[in-house]
């Protein structure tokens, strides 16, 4: 079993202002691939500056051992050590692989943290002269495939040499819910948490009913077309309107389907989902986005606590109980 030195924490350049007239703290900082933003009420300027130290540096203590962006990660290691040689984990990476187990079961295998090797083969940030190959296709799915992960107490090994894990699939809606339970256990009531427009609604903001949340028009990036009303919400959207690249005037977004190999192209634009939590809400949206819109209706019915809406070229269907946080423009 490989040992892998614990690397020193990534340094977050975070800021936190104060607005009075809102009676909200503003803190600011890039991480996960994103900007994140948590604005929250607070009793004074030390339990403000406590709650921010303590949320940045968890947010930057999970970035350096789970990011696949840095050579020095945990995942990264695994990775490299894949048809090789065991790594070594400990229980807070048992758990959490505990709840890829729970995801992929949910999402029926949408939700596949080995799919990283049709990510690079499908990457969007790169100039595409020639769509893969069925046979290329092929070939890089039989890599893919959750079951296939061996684990053990205090290890994991992936079987096959170019097998490769990558935790984006949920990784920063997990570190959402966290900064917003890290607000609650500073006693703050009140605390919007938006990774990217990954959300946790904690509370009301001090001057409001509830966290007004905009959902943004996928056939116009940069406006909405509607609201929504949160109070200790989840809310994630997932779309392939922004992250996208073309070929032969056919889009091809960033959001793959494990079971074909290939990008989702069904007619939905966008899809939004509330629930309990950041990470449900993101896991189903991803999920109804690559079932569909039957399929995926159905699966967010059948989840208590969610709801969720799918924006299509033809119109806008949504759950039973989506409409009681809309508010429409």
């Amino acid at each position: 079993m490989v040992l892998m030195e614990k690397p020193a924490a990534m340094k977050v350049d975070a800021r936190v202002s104060f607005d009075p007239k809102r009676g909200l703290y503003d803190l600011r900082f890039k991480a996960l691939g994103t900007d994140c933003r948590v604005q929250f009420s607070a009793g004074s300027n030390d339990q403000a500056a406590a709650f921010s130290k303590e949320a940045v540096q968890w947010v930057a203590n999970f970035e350096t051992k789970y990011s696949r962006f840095r050579d020095n990660s945990l995942i990264s290691e695994i990775n490299r050590n894949a048809g090789v040689a065991w790594t070594e984990i400990d229980t807070e990476v048992e758990s959490i692989f505990a709840i890829c187990d729970d995801l992929h079961f949910m999402t029926q295998g949408v939700l596949d943290p080995t799919m990283l090797p049709l990510i690079h083969l499908w990457d969007y940030r790169r100039t595409h002269t020639q769509l893969p190959s069925d046979t290329e296709v092929e070939s890089v799915r039989s890599l893919v495939g959750w079951r296939k992960v061996e684990r053990k107490p205090g290890g994991v090994f992936l079987p096959e040499k170019g097998m490769s894990l990558d935790l984006g699939g949920f990784g920063k809606e997990y570190a959402v819910d966290k900064v917003a339970a890290i607000a609650v256990g500073n006693g703050l009531t009140g605390c919007l948490v938006d990774f990217g427009r990954d959300i946790h609604a904690i509370g009301r903001p001090p001057n409001g009913p509830a966290w007004h949340i905009g959902l943004e028009n996928p056939e116009i990036p940069g406006s909405s077309w509607g609201s929504l009303a949160a109070i200790n919400l989840g809310i994630a959207t997932s779309g392939d309107y922004r992250r996208f690249f073309e070929h032969s005037g056919q889009r091809f977004g960033h959001i793959l389907d494990p079971r074909s190999g290939r990008p989702v192209i069904n007619g939905i634009l966008a899809v939004t989902v509330t629930a309990n939590s950041c990470l449900e809400a993101g896991v189903l949206s991803t999920t109804v986005f690559v079932l569909g819109e039957e399929e995926g209706l159905k699966l967010v019915e059948g989840t208590f606590g969610a709801e969720g809406c799918i924006v299509m070229n033809s119109g806008i269907q949504q759950t039973s109980k989506f409409y009681e946080n809309l508010v429409e423009n």
